[in-house]
């Protein structure tokens, strides 16, 4: 009696899907130094797309000057800032360790904070009681605070020189997919469609529409109000900004503002008795601080609609798990399931494929620009 054929083929398959899943594996070892920076050129490609385009047809049709422009575009707005930025970090946390708990020192409590009402006096006391203590005494308070913090710093700093690799990788890559651009976007889409049909095509232009919104909205409104918050550093005289300006730029893209470095600026000026200059660095500080609230919703739209808490969760999430690359990688990855979840999770209330990409970011098969991810 014969065996039905799909019971006859199951050790067959079973083996097929065992020596499949073994090559993927394998594959995912060899290659995973390069994977974060191939999802990081992968979304500044996306991103970045119709620029290219652009300086292509600026250029009479030719992709190689094009992506010349692009690639040396990239290196003077993204790897050079982030290079130097991480290098400024790198070097100031180095001293910072080098610097032993004792010798910190306490300065005495400014005249005016007696004067607030209720906790101002209480304030006063314990001030006074740090600023009039040994350095023994501030060592032995402080260290179970300071050094694990300094530890933690250290520990991020001594993965510069990665970082920086991964920068110099990530260029590269970049001019890669440049030139290559529609050949990745056709083999992922008529990937995704055997895999889903329809629906995976769609599942890819949502995602590329994802990585474009979180790329321009989040990175964008990052290096403007970065940038702001530099120049009011410069003109008011604070020290160390370099630093504040890489602190400054890792926290507006976690979504948190620039105001700490910001303000790190201000009492230093006030302490140091420049009283006016410190006013208007706070004046200041406000304003880029409430930049974000206009510029980022409008950077976004243009891409679309993520949550906040979402971007925020994706960039303290990357940056613990995967370093600075994390920054980018983190809420992209969320913003892509998201997007993802969100759409198949709305085919129950539309079942038709048409429905699930909004015509705003649909994109033709061959072309990257909202397709590739």
């Amino acid at each position: 009696m014969s065996m039905p054929p799909g019971q006859r083929d199951l050790p067959r398959i079973v083996l097929g899907v065992i020596t499949l899943a073994a090559l993927l594996g394998g594959v995912a070892v060899v290659l995973q130094p390069f994977l974060p920076a191939l999802l990081w050129a992968t979304m500044i490609v996306v991103a970045t797309w119709p620029w290219m385009l652009r300086i292509q047809a600026a250029a009479g049709g030719r992709r190689g000057a094009a992506v010349a422009v692009m690639v040396v575009a990239l290196l003077v707005v993204v790897v050079v800032p982030l290079a130097f930025a991480a290098t400024a970090i790198y070097e100031q946390v180095g001293r910072l360790t080098a610097v032993t708990v004792a010798e910190l020192r306490v300065p005495a409590p400014p005249a005016w904070l007696d004067a607030v009402p209720v906790v101002g006096p209480r304030i006063v006391v314990e001030w006074r009681a740090l600023a009039e203590s040994t350095p023994d005494a501030l060592a032995t308070r402080a260290t179970p605070y300071v050094a694990p913090v300094l530890a933690w710093l250290a520990a991020q700093a001594g993965s510069a020189g990665t970082f920086a690799i991964h920068l110099v990788l990530t260029l590269i890559l970049c001019g890669i997919l440049y030139g290559a651009g529609e050949r990745a976007a056709r083999g992922v889409r008529r990937f995704a469609r055997r895999l889903h049909g329809e629906q995976g095509d769609n599942a890819v232009v949502l995602a590329a529409a994802a990585i474009r919104a979180v790329a321009v909205g989040i990175v964008g409104t990052a290096l403007v109000q970065t940038a702001l918050g530099v120049m009011g550093l410069l003109v008011a005289g604070v020290p160390h900004v370099a630093l504040l300006g890489g602190l400054m730029f890792v926290l507006c893209i976690a979504q948190l503002g620039p105001f700490l470095p910001l303000l790190a600026g201000a009492a230093w000026l006030w302490a140091t008795g420049a009283q006016a200059y410190a006013v208007g660095l706070l004046v200041w500080a406000v304003g880029v601080g409430m930049l974000d609230n206009v510029l980022r919703p409008l950077l976004i739209r243009r891409g679309a609609d993520l949550p906040l808490l979402l971007i925020m969760a994706g960039v303290i999430g990357g940056l613990l798990t995967m370093g600075l690359v994390g920054l980018f990688v983190g809420p992209v990855v969320l913003a892509v399931a998201y997007r993802l979840i969100g759409a198949w999770v709305a085919e129950q209330d539309d079942p038709a494929p048409a429905r699930a990409v909004p015509a705003a970011v649909a994109a033709p098969a061959e072309g990257p620009p909202r397709a590739a991810a």
